[in-house]
């Protein structure tokens, strides 16, 4: 990445991170010299570019549709269990778990199926919430393809959780957003929802 919203150069954000995370581990009492810590600073700031990598760009664009004869059918595509990974804006600790969606195409337009996964990714690669990856993953694609409905179930594990506060190790926080048909049609949810708890490939 080259600048980013502060107007900030990738060299200049990497050192200023380098020197916060140092600053924090001086105040949390660690020796910053000792062997184990010399190259922490460094390295945080590396992986901060990397898992935030998605916060300086503006929309999602990596993505393709295509016009494919539907006839007359109206099924859902659903891709289920995709992994992800993001930070919670309150904490700055991490929360994982798998994503599922699912569409009813419109006018028959479809978008690449490696795409969905892609979306994921761009939203959840910046400090969020899981209610907003959820909310925003769906209108992201009832924007790209005016679909007659879209399901999005978020579940995760929430370290800000499992580490802290209350700590409640192996606790599970499920999302949901529904749009369309799946929202006003309780068979097409109930589809949606058996499909995602199949377990069957």
């Amino acid at each position: 990445m080259g600048k980013n919203k502060n107007n900030l150069d990738k060299e200049t954000r990497l050192k200023n991170i380098e020197n916060a995370v140092r600053e924090i581990l001086i105040n949390v009492g660690e020796d910053v010299d000792r062997e184990g810590l010399i190259e922490t600073p460094k390295r945080v700031a590396k992986m901060y570019e990397e898992i935030l990598s998605t916060k300086n760009v503006d929309d999602f664009e990596n993505y393709k549709l295509f016009d494919v004869d539907l006839g007359d059918s109206q099924e859902m595509v659903l891709v289920k269990e995709i992994p992800f990974f993001s930070m919670c804006e309150h904490h700055m600790l991490p929360f994982f778990g798998k994503v599922h969606v699912a569409y009813i195409p419109q006018d028959n337009r479809v978008i690449g199926l490696s795409k969905i996964p892609r979306l994921v990714e761009f939203v959840s690669r910046k400090l969020s919430v899981q209610e907003e990856i959820t909310v925003n993953v769906a209108k992201k694609l009832i924007e790209i393809l005016n679909p007659l409905g879209v399901a999005v179930v978020v579940e995760a594990r929430h370290m800000c959780i499992e580490m802290r506060g209350v700590n409640k190790i192996g606790s599970v926080t499920r999302t949901s957003f529904y749009s369309g048909e799946f929202k006003e049609n309780a068979d097409r949810k109930r589809e949606f929802l058996d499909g995602i708890r199949d377990g069957k490939f």
